[in-house]
Parts: structure tokens; C-alpha cells; sequence
């Protein structure tokens, strides 16, 4: 059956598009190889961190650094864009409670005990803000690996804060020595037990006046119930603290999300490789898919390619130096001869902002401005012209593409 979008890739820049499109009436479905890279995120959402300084008020820094760099992301997509796409995913994201905005980033600790600069958090980590100079008791779990409330601490002593750790000895999994933060996570869903157990161990260390940060692993399904429910039985404010991939924030993000797509009519298949397309006249007829079983053709009017850079395979980099766009074999902006080379390992390099050209409205344009086909869009990690990890500015670039994405596709198709 044909569709009237689809939407390649599984990430936050494929889901929001899909899900604003879904919330147009249109009829979508979702390829994607994985869940995308939600999964290894913190949860948070980072408009702009650093440029390189530490930027305390993103919308001020955005509309600096489009002013030096006109062929950033952010420059296509604008400062009241960004703000209707921060207010959408504060809207769609529901009872996680986000909070915050482009007038200043909140200021979150890291689990090595780094002061990260974001601009939005759930209600479960926004309680952590350093700004605020509380006394904090950082607490982990003896049988949870990855996480080290010392390191913490000591870090954020070093700089200024006052800062001491504990280790919890309750566990979901009494007697084994190494239980993963997603099975603490199921168990504070699913256990009232352990949830009193835990609340009953963290009141007898915690001192009059601190703040408890938690790793991030209180609940999936049911966290701002288990958040609330830890807080009224310590009596004390708690925050989480991300841990390493995976992300039990990001994961309540893409679960959040991807029920809302089911509740809408949307179809999603995972596991499904983008391999190439059907085309005509200029436009895509179709995005050829191949699953465990064969290949299949997914006719649509209209296409979003959220497939992401370098990191979730949207982009290739060959022998010689020549980077591919793998799916519709689109032009890439930004690449080399080959000869260039950073200094060191963490410089920048041209190449690191590789990626889609093009136009207002996310239309891929080739080398001379011209638009390679009509109904395809791009969003995401793939837009040329950013350095996400460095500028820390990779979800709001995917959410606002995302929005504008399914806006153009909107004009187009309503």
C-alpha cells in the first residue's frame, strides 16, 4: 500500500518528523535499520553547548555562530524555529516533565563528574542543575558497573562544588556481582519492594540539606512515578546522573515516541536497510528496502532521509577520501581531496562537517544550489555544515530538521 511519507531512519530527527506528520493526518511509515541513536544519549536535549566557550544562552550563541557560519544547519532552520521545536518536544515528550529553554542552558553533572551545558531535561534530571551550587550526595549501586559516585564527586570538588559519595548495597539481583542499569530500571517499574528498600537505605546517608544524584536508571515505563515516589520516601531532592550507553533516558524518549506513532496509524519497521530507490521526472517513487527475507519497495509521496552522519552509517567515507551518501547516492558537501589532516587527534577537521546541502526547506541541492529530487528531505546528522559532538548541538539540529521537514512536506501534500 502506498504511503503518503516515509520516513528512513529511527533516530530523534526520523521520529519527530514522523510524528509531526503523523499529527498532520498523513499517512507514514517508518524504515529503519535499528532504534536509532536515542538509545546512546543521555536524555537531554542539547541545543548548543560550546562555540568553542561554554555557552550559557543558546539563543544568543546561535544567532553568533550562524552569523560566522552561514552554512551551519542552524542557519537554514533559525532561532524561532528551534523554539516552536523545543516547545513541540516539551509537549510530545509528556510526563517526563521536560524543562528548560534557549534563553540558558541548564548546567548538568556528567557521570565523570564534567559541568555539561544543555537546554532541556526531563523533571528527573533537571533537579541537578550546578548553577544552583547545591551540597550533593552522589550515590551508585555496588553491583552497577558504570557507575563511580567517588570519581564524581572528587571531580566536582575539584571544581568548587561540595560533593561526597556512597555505594548502595540494595540490588534487584541480590548476589550478582554485575547487574546492568536497564534491569535496575525494570525492577524500580516493576518492584515496590525494591523501590522501599532502596528509598529506606538512601534516607539513613543522605544529611539535612543535600541533594541525591542517582545514576539514570529509575524506571522505564513507569519513571516519573518511581522519580516522585524516591523523593517522598527520602525526603530529599533527587536528580539522575546519565550512565554509559544504554541510555534508560533515551530509551524512554524513542518508547515515548514510538507509542505515539502506533497511537497515530503509522507504521514502523525495524530492522530494514535502505538500499536504494525508484525514480522519475526528478522525484523518488519509492524506497527500496532489504529485510532478513528480500527486498521491497515502499511507494510514498513524499520521503524524509534521517539516517544520520559518519557515527549511524547514513555517511561513508571511502579509499581516497570520497564520502557516499548510501541510500539515494546523494551529492555530499564538505569533502576532501584526501590530502587534509588534523593536527591532533581531537582538531577540527573539515571533513567532520561532511555531510547534505540544502535549501529552506531541506530539500538536498547538489553542487550548483539545484534540487536533486523534489519530494525527498533531509533532517538530522546528515545536514552538512555542524560539528554536533563538538558544539554539543546534534538534537536540537534533529529535532528543529525534523519539524521543518514534516512542515514542507505539509505545504506540500495538505
Amino acid at each position: 500500500m502506498s504511503q503518503d511519507v516515509v520516513v528512513v531512519g529511527g533516530g530523534l530527527a526520523g521520529l519527530t518528523a514522523a510524528l509531526r506528520l503523523v499529527q498532520d493526518g498523513l499517512r507514514v511509515v517508518v524504515v529503519a535499520k535499528g532504534v536509532g541513536a536515542t538509545h546512546l544519549t543521555g536524555g537531554t536535549i542539547d541545543v548548543l553547548g560550546y562555540t568553542p566557550d561554554r555557552v550559557d544562552s543558546p539563543r544568543s550563541s546561535v544567532s553568533e555562530l550562524v552569523a560566522s557560519r552561514p552554512d551551519h544547519p542552524y542557519a537554514r532552520l533559525g532561532v524561532e524555529l528551534l523554539e516552536r521545536s523545543l516547545d513541540w518536544f516539551t509537549e510530545a515528550a509528556g510526563t517526563l516533565g521536560y524543562s528548560g529553554s534557549l534563553d540558558e542552558n541548564l548546567l548538568l553533572p556528567s557521570a565523570v563528574g564534567a559541568q555539561r551545558p544543555t537546554a532541556l531535561a526531563p523533571a528527573s534530571m533537571a533537579g541537578g542543575d550546578l548553577r544552583k551550587s547545591p551540597r550533593l550526595l552522589l550515590a551508585g549501586f555496588r553491583a552497577l558497573k558504570d557507575f563511580y559516585p567517588a570519581y564524581l564527586a572528587d571531580n566536582l570538588t575539584r571544581a568548587g562544588l561540595e560533593a561526597r559519595s556512597t555505594v548502595l548495597a540494595t540490588s534487584p539481583r541480590p548476589g550478582e556481582a554485575d547487574v546492568n542499569g536497564l534491569i535496575h530500571a525494570a525492577a524500580l517499574d516493576a518492584d515496590g519492594g525494591f523501590r522501599c528498600r532502596l528509598a529506606e537505605e538512601l534516607a539513613a546517608r543522605v544529611e539535612p540539606g543535600e541533594s541525591v544524584g542517582l545514576p539514570a536508571v529509575l524506571g522505564l515505563e513507569k519513571a516519573p512515578e518511581v522519580w516522585r515516589e524516591l523523593q517522598d520516601r527520602v525526603g530529599a531532592p533527587i536528580f539522575e546522573i546519565p550512565t554509559l550507553p544504554p541510555s534508560v533516558p533515551g530509551m524512554r524518549v524513542h518508547r515515548r515516541f514510538a507509542a505515539a506513532l502506533r497511537k497515530g496509524g503509522a507504521r514502523s519497521i525495524v530492522g530494514a536497510v535502505a538500499v536504494g530507490a525508484e525514480t522519475r521526472n526528478g522525484s523518488i517513487d519509492a524506497v527500496v528496502v532489504q529485510d532478513a527475507a528480500r527486498k521491497r519497495s515502499y511507494r510514498a509521496r513524499a520521503f524524509v532521509l534521517a539516517t544520520g552522519g559518519f557515527a549511524s552509517g547514513g555517511l561513508e567515507l571511502e579509499l581516497g577520501g570520497k564520502v557516499r551518501e548510501l541510500v539515494l547516492g546523494l551529492p555530499v558537501a564538505g569533502t576532501l581531496d584526501g590530502s587534509a589532516f588534523a593536527a591532533g587527534a581531537l582538531d577540527p577537521h573539515p571533513l567532520s562537517r561532511a555531510g547534505l546541502a540544502v535549501d529552506d526547506e531541506l530539500h538536498p541541492v547538489d553542487a550548483d544550489g539545484k534540487v536533486v529530487y523534489d519530494n525527498v528531505y533531509a533532517a538530522g546528522a546528515m545536514l552538512a555544515g555542524a560539528e554536533p559532538w563538538r558544539e554539543k548541538s546534534g538534537d536540537g539540529i534533529s529535532i528543529a530538521s525534523g519539524i521543518r521537514a514534516a512542515e514542507a512536506i505539509g505545504e506540500r501534500l495538505l
